[in-house]
């Protein structure tokens, strides 16, 4: 019987509030540790605060656990990017067909309904319970207090700096990397207007894209936006020479002027607000014994695919359904889950690094404009055969992102070579797309 047995989840985060539902309603005993406190009691949560994008994948995992609808309540639709110039000009990009779109979404707001609804299924949360060691041998989980408690099962959701997998770090055979981009992030804010009306169009993702950096922001139901500068940490143009009132009034004056004239607190946000690190992590293998890894403690990646949440809330939904069909052979299980989801976490991980350099480089670029508005077509003409990559990976949550990498490297060769066809700006409408398309197969 799963009332039998004890599962210890590691971390109260997004992927362990959600995986707590999941395993409750399977009818197991869980019990969740966080180092933290109860972000649904202190005022001064320190978790990060940058504003999610919940797209199809997440949504899917949502239904399967009964909060989708309400969580959708909560969210604010973006149909596409608004691209900002220099002169404060805007260009809207459409992110897929009539209907798609992405959410934004606050984390912590997402974080406390999951928690609550977990709570509900019987989930015993532990706050501010820090995890020092683990014993993979024994199944058993020391505290910082020095208590010990031994479970069925552990799984660590606990984070890209995971106290679970520094334990596996330290045993036999365990591969890890972690690589740190050059950028680093610092959040600002827009406040709403006068009436709580929204000071730049509602449903997009805004972008102020500039080569080699980009700020970018996400509606939030109360008519404010979220901003997020991704900053080089050193260089000419860099966080490092940002560190007077009128070095960071010239830079915004300057560089987003549109912005700019919108954020009131600006001085204070930007010395106030720290500036974080982003990471890749890779590992493997995720599973020891009788303890598991998932969410960004298996794979954390950047941000720049809105893909971090939905990939671990879809790490929940995969082993959910092996569970289904394994009925519960946690021995089984554990190995398949982690050889199904390891080419998707590192496709997932390429994918988003890969995004940044489309996001802060290629947006406003006529070649880039040029070849979205020949993918359309494509994908207009034939639905199922041409999907664009950035539709595949958000929308279509039953290709694997290893799939979706795949495919989206043929399409990426295919496309340059239609781009070098003479006068393709002015002809592109008279392309012969049925010979296009047939290069995938």
């Amino acid at each position: 019987m799963n009332s039998e047995k004890h599962i210890a989840i590691v971390g109260a985060g997004l992927v362990g509030s959600l995986l707590s539902i999941y395993l409750a309603k399977r009818g197991y005993k869980i019990s969740v540790f966080e180092r933290r406190d109860d972000m649904r009691k202190s005022t001064g949560y320190q978790g990060r605060s940058i504003n999610l994008a919940l797209s199809n994948r997440g949504i899917r995992a949502l239904e399967e656990v009964g909060l989708a609808e309400e969580l959708k309540q909560q969210a604010i639709p973006m149909h596409g990017r608004m691209i900002h110039d220099l002169q404060g000009n805007t260009n809207f990009q459409l992110y897929g067909k009539e209907g798609q779109f992405i959410n934004s979404i606050s984390r912590s707001g997402l974080n406390r309904v999951l928690i609550t609804e977990a709570e509900k299924h019987n989930v015993q949360f532990y706050f501010e319970k820090r995890v020092t060691h683990i014993d993979f041998d024994q199944t058993e989980i020391t505290f910082q207090d020095s208590s010990k408690n031994k479970f069925d099962l552990i799984i660590g959701s606990d984070g890209a700096f995971s106290s679970v997998r520094l334990a596996m770090q330290m045993t036999d055979r365990f591969d890890f990397s972690q690589d740190y981009i050059d950028h680093g992030y610092k959040e600002l804010h827009i406040p709403a207007g006068l009436n709580g009306e929204f000071k730049l169009e509602k449903n997009a993702l805004h972008i102020w894209p500039r080569e080699s950096f980009m700020l970018i922001a996400l509606p939030n139901p109360d008519g404010s936006f979220t901003l997020t500068l991704f900053f080089p940490f050193k260089g000419e143009q860099s966080f490092e020479h940002l560190s007077s009132n009128e070095s960071v009034n010239e830079f915004f004056k300057t560089t987003f002027p549109d912005a700019y004239a919108l954020m009131p607190n600006l001085l204070e946000e930007f010395f106030t607000n720290p500036v974080s690190s982003l990471v890749t992590v890779k590992c493997f293998p995720w599973a020891k014994n009788k303890t598991l890894l998932i969410g960004d403690a298996a794979h954390a990646i950047v941000p720049f695919y809105g893909q971090g949440m939905n990939a671990g809330f879809e790490d929940c939904r995969k082993l959910n359904d092996l569970l289904d069909i394994q009925k519960d052979n946690w021995e089984f299980v554990l190995n398949l889950f982690q050889a199904e989801q390891k080419p998707n976490a590192d496709a997932i991980a390429q994918l988003a690094l890969d995004n940044f350099i489309e996001m802060r480089d290629l947006v406003n670029d006529a070649d880039f404009i040029l070849r979205k508005k020949i993918e359309s077509k494509l994908h207009e003409l034939f639905p199922n055969k041409w999907i664009p990559l950035y539709s595949m990976v958000t929308f279509y949550e039953s290709i694997p992102y290893s799939t979706a990498y795949q495919i989206g490297q043929k399409q990426k060769k295919i496309m340059e070579t239609v781009l070098e066809s003479s006068s393709i700006a002015e002809n592109w409408k008279s392309l012969n797309f049925f010979e296009i398309v047939s290069q995938l197969n």
